[in-house]
Parts: structure tokens; C-alpha cells; sequence
């Protein structure tokens, strides 16, 4: 059985979009387990039930933690993973004398599970892990411009970090509700106007994209020219 894991972003994006519900129709069409480490929780229902901004989209998250549609899994294996990780992780880039620290606990512990689960997919919308892991000059780049000054690499530390992640396939909540609408789980909100799928799939697409996905606006024009003979 396949295993994929989750990130705390793409549930909290699904969630801001009303799509958690497309969990269980997916888990159940592809046969796999969707999983969540512990310190993903925390950040999906622990914390946020005690906020009351947040606490509805914790109920939300619970019920589907209660229905076992996401599974949490903690070990120790993969703690000890998590702990090198973010070691590699936050000493890769340096800014003034100081390293930048460039990813949480729970994202790298999510990572990390993946890993020791030898998973399928890490799924996650944050931009910054997924581009230390598959483009980390550009990555510099990036925060060389933002950050106006010169970042230098730990050259030792990101061979090492990307020794642990390799081959490691990441999914985004955008490619999540692209299956959807392509299996049709989606057509239940077909408005009633010209180009009814392609008004969907355009409104779905930038929903994710504005509730924390990142996905670009060339990207989303992407998918849907691919999608075009569905629509």
C-alpha cells in the first residue's frame, strides 16, 4: 500500500478552500494511507483548537483524524532523523555571519517521516523546503535579492542534507485538487455558465494558490491548457 505524507500546509490550504472532504474519496480511489507525524498535528488541531480565529478548522481536521482518513505516526526513528535534518537544514545558508534558518520543526519532521516510511509522495505547499531540496541555487538567488546582501553555502552540509532526501517525490495541494477535478469529485460545483469545468478548474487553482499553495500564475495557465480536452 502506498504511503503518502502530509506537510501542515496543503490540509490548511484544503481546508480554507472547503476540499478537505476530497481526502477520502482520493485515499479510498488510490488505496493509499495519507499520514501526518505528530509534530504535524500540533500544528493542525493542538494549537490551533485553542485559538478560537483557528479552532473551526481544527474540528475540522480532527474529524478526519477520527474517521483514520489521515493517520498520525510518530516513532523514534524518525525523531532522530528529524533532529539531523534540521541540523543540515538550517546550517546550508549564511547571511552576516549568522545562518539563516530556513525550516520548522514540523515540516522537516514530516520530511523526516516520509524518509523512514519510505513513502510514495511528500506532500507540501511551502516553497522554501521544496526548494532546498530540489533547486537550492535558486533558492540563494532568491534570498540574495530579497535579503540584499551576499549568501553563501555550506557546501558539506547541503551535500549531506541532500543525500538524505533523495529521490524523494513532492506533491502540492494544487496537484491534489487537479486529480480531484479530474476523476470529477469537483463536478458537483459546475456553475451554470459558458465554459462551466474550465470556470471550475480556474477557480479551484487560484483558491489553492491564494489560501498558501505556491503555485504560479504561469503554472496554473499550465495546467489548465493540459487539462483543455476535459473541459
Amino acid at each position: 500500500m502506498k504511503k503518502l505524507i502530509f506537510d501542515t500546509g496543503p490540509i490548511i490550504t484544503l481546508t480554507l478552500n472547503n476540499l478537505l472532504w476530497i481526502l477520502e474519496p482520493l485515499k479510498k480511489k488510490s488505496g493509499s494511507r495519507f499520514m501526518i507525524p505528530g509534530a504535524v498535528k500540533k500544528e493542525l488541531v493542538d494549537r490551533p483548537f485553542k485559538i478560537k480565529r483557528f479552532k473551526f478548522e481544527a474540528m475540522q481536521t480532527m474529524q478526519y483524524l477520527k474517521n483514520n482518513t489521515i493517520e498520525v505516526v510518530n516513532n523514534s526513528q524518525t525523531e532522530e532523523l528529524t533532529s539531523e535534518l534540521l541540523e543540515l537544514a538550517n546550517h546550508c545558508f549564511k547571511a552576516k555571519g549568522e545562518w539563516i534558518k530556513l525550516v520548522h520543526y514540523a515540516e522537516i519532521n514530516a520530511l523526516a517521516l516520509t524518509i523512514t516510511e519510505k513513502a510514495a509522495a511528500f506532500i507540501i505547499d511551502e516553497r522554501t523546503t521544496r526548494m532546498l531540496i530540489e533547486d537550492p541555487e535558486k533558492l540563494r538567488n532568491i534570498m540574495n535579492h530579497k535579503l540584499r546582501t551576499r549568501i553563501s553555502i555550506n557546501k558539506d552540509y547541503l551535500k549531506r542534507f541532500h543525500q538524505k532526501v533523495k529521490g524523494i517525490r513532492m506533491l502540492r495541494s494544487v496537484e491534489l485538487v487537479t486529480i480531484g477535478y479530474e476523476i470529477g469529485l469537483l463536478d458537483k460545483y459546475l456553475p451554470d455558465m459558458p465554459e462551466p469545468k474550465k470556470n471550475l478548474l480556474d477557480s479551484v487553482l487560484w483558491g489553492v494558490k491564494l489560501h498558501g499553495c505556491s503555485v504560479s500564475k504561469r503554472e496554473i495557465e499550465q495546467i489548465i491548457k493540459i487539462e483543455k480536452p476535459l473541459l
